[in-house]
């Protein structure tokens, strides 16, 4: 039975007194969470790669990752908008943490196959974005008990993303070289059923079963729904765009391009200290958009965030030595870290309440959708013309990017004031 704070309606915002306990929750069960993803960003390529040591098949199974997360991203705000944002979180945890289990498991009984972890990264990967769409949907709700901005709170969201993607692959680099990458993912595991324990705790209007006239008719016709929306709101579906352009460039750095490269150095502590440094970025870039918010354009943030990226990646191309990867890493994590609140809010003040979860899902099923093709390029990209050349083939296209949000007015829109989901 969903207790009656869950069913209250979002009127019960105006309470005297602030109360952080929900937000610190939603962001506490969000790094646990992210914290076994990021391990797993490390392990899965290294495991491949200590298997066959060819980079093709290290995008293959990052791509059989990425592959399930168009789907079934597309699908997950429906559910979260349909069965509640708790339950849906606590449930997609839970088939996480069993698949990611599942590998230790088989590797001491019938034995990994490259098939075999690729099919098991891709179940994995079906579950993450409903808990992901979950929680993200209660930063609302949890914005106006603590009696925050938006601004400030998705700052605080994001920095806390980057921080679980600071520890995550840190540990991951570590554990790797002391238990192995199979023993690893136990560590995964235990994130994820973390995180299940913390929103068990969580109350907040609208985190429990949604009332009956608010739910979707059926998952078909909720994402249809959740499409249109999307779609009808230009600003939406221009930053839908752009962030699977991006997606699709940068994201194979990440999981293949640097594995690859850190591979053949034999340093997977150096790995780890590079996607550290990404996430330190991140953590401070995130931050600072709390305070810039109110006195710089949203527009100009995220349209410098974009061509620094690119120019960034494109130094990377010299391949030059490890304290200048890490300092181009953290430039890369600085810059980028503001576009994520700038996006949340987009969502939160152009959707309504009802369709909060839907609108999430197919957000982020956009960026998924361009990440196998990204993937699966990468991989005969690095075979056949090495490390240097694959880090010029993506950072141009995004600096060309760049160049198109300057020229885009939609974009003015994220400094338009918005008062319907903020608060004061």
């Amino acid at each position: 039975m969903v207790a009656s704070a869950d069913r209250r309606p979002p009127a019960s915002e105006d309470v005297v007194t602030p109360s952080y306990l929900p937000l610190v929750l939603v962001n506490l069960a969000t790094l646990f969470s992210a914290i076994g993803n990021g391990i797993a960003i490390v392990v899965l390529p290294w495991l491949v790669l200590e298997r066959t040591g060819r980079a093709t098949d290290a995008a293959i199974v990052a791509g059989a990752a990425a592959i399930p997360l168009l789907v079934s991203s597309l699908f997950s705000g429906t559910f979260v908008d349909k069965f509640g944002r708790r339950r849906t979180s606590m449930i997609s945890d839970a088939l996480s943490a069993m698949s990611v289990a599942a590998i230790p498991i088989i590797a001491a009984t019938a034995g990994l196959t490259i098939p075999v972890i690729a099919a098991l990264a891709a179940l994995g990967a079906v579950f993450d974005p409903a808990g992901m769409a979950a929680r993200e949907s209660m930063l609302p709700a949890a914005t106006r008990t603590a009696k925050w901005k938006l601004d400030r709170t998705n700052s605080v969201y994001e920095a806390n993303f980057n921080v679980a993607y600071l520890i995550g692959p840190g540990i991951g680099g570590v554990l790797i070289a002391t238990i192995g990458a199979v023993n690893t993912l136990w560590v995964t595991a235990a994130g994820f059923v973390f995180s299940i324990v913390v929103v068990a705790f969580i109350r907040l209007p609208g985190a429990g079963v949604p009332e009956h006239e608010h739910r979707p008719k059926s998952i078909w016709h909720g994402t249809l729904d959740g499409l249109r929306f999307v779609w009808n709101n230009k600003l939406l579906r221009t930053l839908a765009l752009i962030d699977m352009a991006v997606v699709a460039l940068y994201m194979p750095v990440e999981s293949v391009v640097f594995p690859v490269y850190f591979t053949e150095l034999d340093q997977p502590a150096q790995l780890g200290s590079v996607l550290m440094a990404l996430a330190i970025g991140g953590i401070i870039g995130s931050l600072a958009y709390a305070p810039l918010a109110p006195i710089m354009s949203r527009r100009l943030i995220m349209i410098f965030a974009v061509a620094v990226l690119g120019i960034a990646m494109l130094a990377m191309a010299l391949l030059p030595p490890l304290w200048v990867i890490l300092v181009l890493a953290g430039l890369q994590g600085l810059v980028y870290g503001p576009v994520g609140p700038i996006a949340n809010y987009a969502m939160q003040t152009h959707s309504p309440e009802h369709m909060r979860g839907r609108v999430v899902g197919v957000m982020t099923s956009t960026a998924y959708a361009a990440g196998p093709l990204g993937y699966l390029a990468v991989g005969p990209l690095l075979d056949q013309l090495g490390i240097a050349s694959t880090f010029v083939a993506l950072s141009i296209p995004i600096i060309l990017i760049a160049a198109v949000c300057a020229s885009l007015p939609v974009l003015r829109e994220l400094d338009r004031p918005r008062h319907s989901t903020d608060v004061s």
